[in-house]
């Protein structure tokens, strides 16, 4: 399967949802004219970022009218966005929704919400209890969002579960800038760790960061499309609002997965009874050093 994929890297209002979807009609409209078949979209990006006590103000539910404007939109490609899930128990999470054909075809929530630092996310969202593949049209495909990236857990569950590409929107922001580098520290560790499980897990990896300021945070931007070989397909520009576009065949993990067969040769069984080990004793609050 061969696509091209793009990324609108992008500087949203905050809280400003009516102006967020007008630019993502936008962007997905000069996406399209350049080629691409999915568009993706970063993290909270028809809210912004640093809501705090607006997260219910912005939330919308899967049959808001705002959805379905995204499912208007996603009919000749698809589209992943990212936005504030409210639930009918009127629980709040920070999601991103895969659409295509005008349909609704997965709802990723955040599993590990960032409450450290300048981050605040489990004081306003409910965590997200799942981690796992979907079928798309264009292959088998998982989307983490921002901090789920960074546990080693989630990549390796979503490349069992047989994804090829994985998706990620974030809003990561600038942290560590030091004078001689052209990028913050922070966004350095990012592009490690796509290039690392990119080829460990033979895949696709999509990072779309947003860029521009808010509350007097700035977002690095950085954007790229990696391949199985950890090779980047295209880089977005540091900092500032831009669009990348690249094409993607699916075929390329076939082919690293045959040079390197690491998933192939994965012991579950052996991997399953480690972690109950580990989970029994950290339950018991003993150690089982040596059994």
């Amino acid at each position: 399967m061969e696509f091209v994929v793009a990324v609108a890297q992008v500087n949203p209002r905050l809280g400003d949802v009516e102006f967020n979807l007008d630019l993502y009609e936008e962007r997905v409209r000069a996406a399209r004219a350049r080629g691409a078949d999915l568009v993706v979209f970063p993290e909270l990006s028809l809210s912004g970022y640093f809501l705090k006590d607006m997260v219910s103000t912005v939330a919308l539910r899967i049959d808001a009218p705002e959805i379905a404007r995204l499912r208007t939109l996603s009919r000749g490609g698809a589209i992943v966005a990212g936005f504030v899930e409210e639930t009918a128990d009127y629980r709040f999470f920070n999601s991103a929704a895969y659409l295509e054909d005008g349909e609704i075809r997965y709802v990723h929530r955040k599993a590990y919400l960032p409450t450290y630092g300048l981050f605040d996310e489990g004081r306003y969202f409910a965590r997200g209890d799942r981690i796992r593949s979907f079928a798309t049209q264009r292959g088998q495909s998982a989307m983490l969002i921002c901090e789920d990236f960074w546990h080693p857990s989630a990549v390796y569950l979503v490349a069992l579960d047989h994804a090829l590409l994985v998706i990620c929107p974030s809003s990561s922001p600038l942290r560590g800038v030091s004078d001689d580098r052209e990028q913050d520290d922070n966004a350095r560790y990012w592009e490690l760790l796509i290039r690392m499980y990119a080829q460990t897990y033979a895949l696709f990896v999509v990072y779309a960061n947003r860029a521009g300021f808010e509350d007097g945070v700035g977002f690095w931007g950085g954007s790229e499309i990696v391949d199985p070989t950890g090779a980047r397909l295209a880089k977005a520009k540091y900092y500032e609002e831009d669009m990348i576009v690249a094409p993607v065949n699916l075929k390329a993990a076939r082919r690293q997965r045959l040079a390197a067969p690491l998933l192939r040769d994965e012991d579950l069984d052996l991997t399953i009874h480690e972690l109950v080990r580990i989970r029994d004793r950290q339950g018991a609050g003993g150690d089982d050093a040596g059994k």
